[in-house]
């Protein structure tokens, strides 16, 4: 499971026209799900992303976690992070989970970090418009 992180100070999803969801200050989390995936590496990848410390404390260091400073987590499904760019000028899918795997790991996810922090989501598999404030930049590649 591939989680991009971005430290925003608001972000939204937009589905055929109308804001579906959005957030403050928080991280917005695109959610790559490959074939190999179970619930357990999500587990994994929620802790982190839930206890990394990517927000700043009264120094001005990355030392605080999104429990920390009690933020929003906005989850959208994005299957194109599974995506292999190593040759060719296309990319392949084929690592990417089967829409059926990839929706029922997505969901779990969701509810399982619905138990640490405010979770706000996109549509899987809808055709999204997203919009954030990027926060720094901050953005990582996680990954379990």
């Amino acid at each position: 499971m591939l989680g991009l992180i971005q430290r925003v100070s608001d972000a939204s999803v937009v589905i055929d026209g109308q804001v579906h969801s959005e957030i403050g200050v928080g991280l917005l989390l695109l959610l790559g799900i490959q074939r190999e995936d179970t619930l357990a590496r999500g587990q994994k990848l929620l802790s982190k992303i839930v206890n990394y410390r990517v927000f700043n404390d009264e120094r001005e260091y990355m030392n605080l976690s999104l429990l920390d400073v009690k933020g929003s987590l906005l989850i959208v499904s994005q299957f194109t992070l599974a995506a292999d760019t190593h040759k060719g000028l296309r990319p392949s899918f084929s690592s990417a989970a089967p829409p059926k795997l990839a929706e029922s790991l997505y969901n779990d996810f969701i509810e399982a970090a619905r138990e640490f922090v405010r979770v706000e989501t996109g549509r899987f598999g809808a055709d999204m418009k997203l919009s954030l404030t990027n926060d720094g930049p901050v953005t990582f590649l996680l990954n379990s």
